[in-house]
């Protein structure tokens, strides 16, 4: 693919069914699993994006026994990066895991002395508390408890959990302060669960004791992080309707809260037995301040809608943002000003301002390769004559089906 194209969208109305892949969130843990599971784990239905794959790829080469010291690069994948840290631990074997030059700048270090408190050899190879790691496998097992910060990635607890049972003492996580994005810390849980492996929460205490998987099949349910994006076509288009099949309302993923976030800005959402009808409504919510502490993957869709759609509202929960792919407020705020718009920095909340919106003659949208800026503002072509999406590749990360999707439903795109 070119390093840009064209987006236009000549009716700016869609309708039709759109099949999700699997949710990468669901299938990088459920690959955790399944390598601890001695092949008692299944996995269905699993992510075709490239983090999965990737993730995929890493547990392989670090099961490869008798090759001296392992290499293994996981590229743009933060989860994958974060959940091997811990997985690594765990097997026979010296490994030098490290990624891209942006992931070599995402912070690790708190994960890092968490697993070296409880006795894993791990050092860093450049700048302490960053990649690439030096791991020497199969810890001895000091202690069974661990305090850790709530208010950062969840992933770092998420990646502890998921080598809990493998320990031979268990693991008790005692976490200090507020948790941060709580539904993937859930979604972690009732996975480990379905694999048989059972927990406590007590208070601030999880607690799995060491035991071992059972015989499961783990069924991946598509993406609710990518059904967000539909959401946002249907809100801006002019006329909407779309089906997505799979989708539960008893999902285990917290990006579903953009079915009720998104009905503030026009959108319905019908639970059926085979996946959920979106319809585009008259409704427009007066709803002015939206928290995404549980839910930050969401943020950069419903600043976009919101700024197409002028609505001057205001945002919380966005701290742990600026440590993702890149610095998504940053690069939403160098975005969205493209047309106008601004996003003011107060505290901890940021303030949606749209007096001055334009319609540029020509919108070209960066996405400093980050997957979900692509995705975020790719249906503004639903608002503006045209934009162009620069370095559209990215979405291979997440969502590869991403571009034929959006010609499906009548996008022209244009290399």
């Amino acid at each position: 693919m070119s390093t840009s194209i064209k987006l236009i969208h000549s009716t700016k109305q869609v309708s039709g069914t759109v099949q999700l892949t699997g949710s990468k969130s669901e299938s990088n843990r459920a690959l955790i699993i399944q390598a601890l599971s001695g092949g008692r784990v299944r996995i269905e239905n699993i992510s075709e994006a490239d983090d999965t794959l990737l993730l995929t790829n890493a547990l392989a080469k670090a099961n490869e026994s008798g090759h001296g010291q392992q290499i293994i690069n996981i590229g743009p994948a933060g989860t994958a990066m974060r959940f091997m840290t811990s997985y690594l631990n765990l097997v026979q074997g010296d490994f030098i895991l490290t990624g891209t030059e942006r992931m070599q700048q995402r912070p690790i270090g708190i994960l890092v002395d968490a697993l070296k408190e409880i006795g894993a050899d791990i050092h860093y190879q450049k700048k302490t508390g960053f990649p690439p790691l030096h791991i020497e496998g199969k810890l001895f097992q000091s202690k069974d408890t661990v305090k850790i910060q709530g208010n950062i990635s969840s992933q770092y607890i998420s990646s502890l959990l998921l080598v809990a049972s493998a320990l031979k003492k268990g693991l008790t996580l005692e976490i200090e302060g507020e948790l941060t994005s709580r539904p993937y810390v859930t979604m972690t849980l009732n996975m480990l669960e379905e694999a048989g492996i059972t927990h406590e929460w007590t208070d601030n205490k999880i607690h799995i004791a060491s035991q071992q998987a059972k015989e499961t099949t783990l069924y991946i349910e598509p993406d609710w992080s990518a059904a967000s994006y539909w959401y946002a076509m249907v809100a801006l288009s002019e006329q909407g309707e779309i089906f997505l099949r799979g989708l539960k309302q008893n999902s285990l993923q917290g990006d579903m809260a953009i079915a009720e976030i998104m009905a503030h800005f026009g959108v319905s959402t019908e639970f059926t037995e085979t996946g959920i009808q979106l319809r585009k409504t008259t409704f427009i919510s007066d709803k002015k301040l939206f928290d995404f502490k549980e839910c930050p993957d969401l943020a950069q869709t419903v600043v976009v809608v919101a700024a197409a759609l002028k609505k001057d509202v205001s945002f919380t929960g966005l701290e742990t943002l600026k440590i993702k792919e890149t610095d998504r407020i940053a690069a939403l705020q160098n975005e969205i000003a493209k047309f106008g718009v601004e996003l003011v920095v107060d505290g901890e909340t940021y303030h949606l301002r749209t007096a001055n919106f334009k319609e540029p003659e020509q919108l070209s949208i960066a996405t400093y390769e980050d997957h979900r800026m692509a995705m975020a503002f790719a249906p503004l072509a639903l608002v503006f004559p045209a934009i162009h999406i620069e370095e559209p590749q990215v979405v291979e990360k997440s969502y590869p089906m991403y571009w034929d999707h959006l010609k499906q439903q009548g996008f022209s795109i244009i290399q």
